[in-house]
């Protein structure tokens, strides 16, 4: 594994990234996925393959592959831990225990994945990350955040400096004029079925 550039990266891959796993396996998560991308992707054409970036142990993966069966599904993901239980659902060469910054690759996805991921990557280089997710993107982009209009650091669990809100979309649309708003939703952590974080997602689709 190369060696990693920012603080953020040290901070998910190794001890607080292991407790993280512990907090994101039920039921009641999978369910609530499998509502939110039916909601977020009902707009798209037929899914052959997408790229997860932030995959953790494959809550989001699952419910994809229940609503696509036969969708081809590559994880990028930095905690080890994670990527042993992903392992499960998935196939070896599918995985890659990495930080986006340091994953390449000339392969394109039908749907490019980020959900609550983009919150955590360091804002001086989210150009970077940009790219990465542009250059992988063949149909769509699927952006699943915390939302601001302006830029705000918040503390994040007694942390610092490792939670960032903005208009990742907005941001994205801006860089990338072949990129066009398709869709966008609210997700509400209130709501008595289907209960998630409070997120917006914007599904964006590259033009040719």
């Amino acid at each position: 594994m190369k060696k990693f550039i920012t603080d953020q990266e040290k901070f998910w891959a190794n001890s607080f990234g292991k407790k993280y796993i512990l907090r994101n396996q039920n039921k009641q998560l999978l369910s609530s996925n499998i509502n939110f991308f039916s909601k977020a992707l009902a707009c798209v054409d037929k899914l052959n393959s997408c790229i997860e970036f932030g995959s953790n142990i494959g809550m989001n993966i699952k419910a994809l592959e229940l609503l696509i069966p036969k969708i081809d599904i590559t994880a990028v993901e930095i905690n080890k831990h994670a990527c042993a239980e992903l392992k499960k659902i998935l196939k070896n060469q599918k995985i890659y225990n990495q930080s986006i910054l340091n994953f390449n690759s000339k392969k394109k996805w039908d749907l490019v994945l980020v959900k609550g991921f983009l919150i955590h990557i360091n804002p001086n280089y989210l150009k970077a990350v940009y790219k990465k997710m542009y250059n992988a993107c063949k149909k769509y982009i699927l952006i699943a955040e915390y939302y601001n209009p302006t830029p705000v650091t918040v503390e994040y669990r007694g942390y610092k400096d490792k939670l960032f809100k903005r208009d990742f979309a907005n941001d994205f649309l801006i860089k990338y004029p072949k990129m066009s708003l398709v869709d966008y939703g609210f997700v509400y952590r209130h709501d008595a079925k289907h209960k998630l974080d409070d997120i917006n997602w914007f599904l964006l689709k590259k033009n040719k």
